[in-house]
């Protein structure tokens, strides 16, 4: 079997959810070498923002990515795999924009999270119902 060619469709998605996370973790350190902060927020509000805001992309994409592995193992097709993955990474993609504004809520933030969970509620779905009930 060539095991490079397996999950292509989650190791697009992969290596773009590795690189947001990457920005994100560097964000984290910008913002503690400029206030001067080695653990914690140090009371700095955008240090807390940006740490808030690559640890809430590594809660939600490890789950996503698994589920996105199991679908495209079990054979889902390429068009659904790409509008889950792709919608999700948006959704993430606005959800740290969101994170990192001055204002607690806004509506890059909501429109994130609202399409996060809708992807990972049509994620379920499909695993549940086609797969395990088989019903295609």
């Amino acid at each position: 079997m060539n095991t490079a060619l397996l999950l292509p469709v989650t190791a697009l998605y992969t290596g773009l959810f590795l690189l947001l996370i990457l920005v994100l973790a560097a964000n984290v350190v910008r913002q503690r070498l400029g206030g001067q902060v080695s653990l914690g927020d140090g009371g700095n509000r955008t240090l807390a923002q940006a740490i808030r805001a690559h640890g809430n992309a590594t809660e939600y994409v490890p789950v996503v990515l698994i589920g996105l592995a199991v679908l495209e193992l079990t054979g889902a097709p390429g068009a659904a795999l790409h509008l889950y993955g792709g919608i999700f990474f948006l959704g993430r993609l606005l959800h740290a924009i969101g994170m990192t504004r001055p204002r607690a809520v806004n509506k890059a933030r909501q429109l994130g999270i609202a399409l996060s969970w809708l992807i990972m509620l049509a994620m379920a779905i499909h695993l549940i119902g086609c797969k395990v009930l088989g019903l295609s």
